[in-house]
């Protein structure tokens, strides 16, 4: 017996827009049995991880945190999946953005102004954009795989940015503990609603960059050029389009909105670069952009959704005493069955018996 998979010649449509929310309810589903197998109680499980975290103002306001920098990063994913340029080293660019944007108030702790906070926001998107550039260049160069390339570097990044905090940029007054001086004043993000909770304006910017991106994409020849692109390069050409270009394009986008991403998280909620900075946003955007269908405004809401997962593992690890590893199984089943669902909705598996093989032999004689 083998194992065929096919192509189907109409996918359905109906079942395409489905996928998102199928993935989650399985999510769900398989999320309880783990805990069952665990001996832990399904629902009280389910109640830590979907329910509680929205239950208090504070914990809202948590949530605007952690699906700020999984927006942003998603969104410049998208247009890099779109054009069929696999980016999967966002984790890098978010912390060479942090690093670049930090620089001002880290090296130059005296220069308190009011253009200190838009400084480090440019300075943030050139330095992940500059990151970014290096798989776009080896890929248009030499053709590399941009794959491993911009993964890679990642473990490049997190080991300079380790190396910074422990050593040229360690607060010396942090008891050696590593991490930089805490930011001043003008070098730190406006909360929102400073009475009830942290969140601050940096989802403003998360919402702003989903909105303009989509209407790139959506309304523009640039966008146009994207989409064709991605769905067949040889047409593109045809067109007038370089595929060397695009690639340049879509990582720079990418890179520049994962080191905005970046400098929010440290000039919000951290307010200093240290080395535990992120806790996977770069990878676990991977999971947004494709629970958001590659389309910018779905990883608004889908950034929301992932964010309630880390706030409900958090819950779940005090509620339930668990560990942070079984935790985060929920984000890598959504992940599995996102794509999962989206195989079966385009690929028919048909198992292949030697007895199904002769049957229309048998007919045809």
């Amino acid at each position: 017996m083998r194992i065929e998979v096919s192509r189907r010649q109409m996918p359905s449509q109906l079942f395409s827009y489905l996928s998102p929310v199928i993935a989650l309810l399985l999510t769900v589903l398989l999320g309880a049995i783990v805990f069952m197998a665990l001996g832990k109680d399904p629902v009280q499980a389910m109640y830590s991880y979907f329910i509680e975290p929205l239950t208090e103002t504070w914990s809202l306001h948590e949530l605007l945190i952690k699906a700020t920098p999984l927006i942003l990063i998603a969104v410049g994913l998208s247009v890099c999946y779109l054009s069929n340029n696999w980016n999967i080293g966002a984790e890098g660019q978010f912390l060479m953005g942090a690093v670049a944007g930090s620089a001002i108030p880290v090296l130059a702790p005296d220069f308190q102004s009011f253009i200190t906070l838009p400084l480090m926001l440019v300075f943030a998107m050139a330095g992940g954009a500059a990151f970014a550039a290096i798989p776009a260049f080896l890929k248009s160069r030499f053709n590399t795989n941009e794959i491993l390339t911009s993964l890679m570097l990642v473990y490049v990044a997190q080991l300079f940015v380790d190396w910074l905090v422990r050593g040229p940029w360690r607060n010396p007054q942090g008891f050696s503990f590593p991490g930089t001086v805490t930011f001043n004043d003008f070098a730190l993000l406006p909360e929102m609603f400073p009475a009830s909770g942290r969140a601050n304006i940096g989802i403003l910017f998360a919402v702003v960059a989903a909105v303009l991106v989509w209407l790139m994409i959506t309304r523009t020849m640039k966008g146009f050029e994207v989409r064709v692109l991605g769905q067949n390069p040889r047409a593109g050409r045809f067109a007038g389009f370089s595929s060397a270009k695009m690639t340049f394009f879509a990582f720079l986008l990418s890179g520049a909105l994962a080191g905005l991403a970046g400098i929010i998280e440290v000039a919000g909620a951290v307010q200093h670069l240290n080395e535990k900075l992120s806790v996977g946003y770069g990878f676990a955007a991977i999971i947004v952009v494709f629970l958001g269908r590659l389309n910018p405004l779905g990883a608004i809401v889908a950034g929301l959704v992932l964010a309630l997962t880390y706030l409900g593992g958090e819950a779940a690890q005090i509620s339930l005493q668990i560990s942070d590893k079984s935790a985060r199984v929920f984000q890598g089943m959504l992940l599995f069955l996102v794509l999962a669902c989206d195989t079966l909705i385009h690929f028919r598996i048909r198992f292949v018996t030697a007895r199904s093989v002769s049957s229309p032999k048998v007919e045809n004689s």
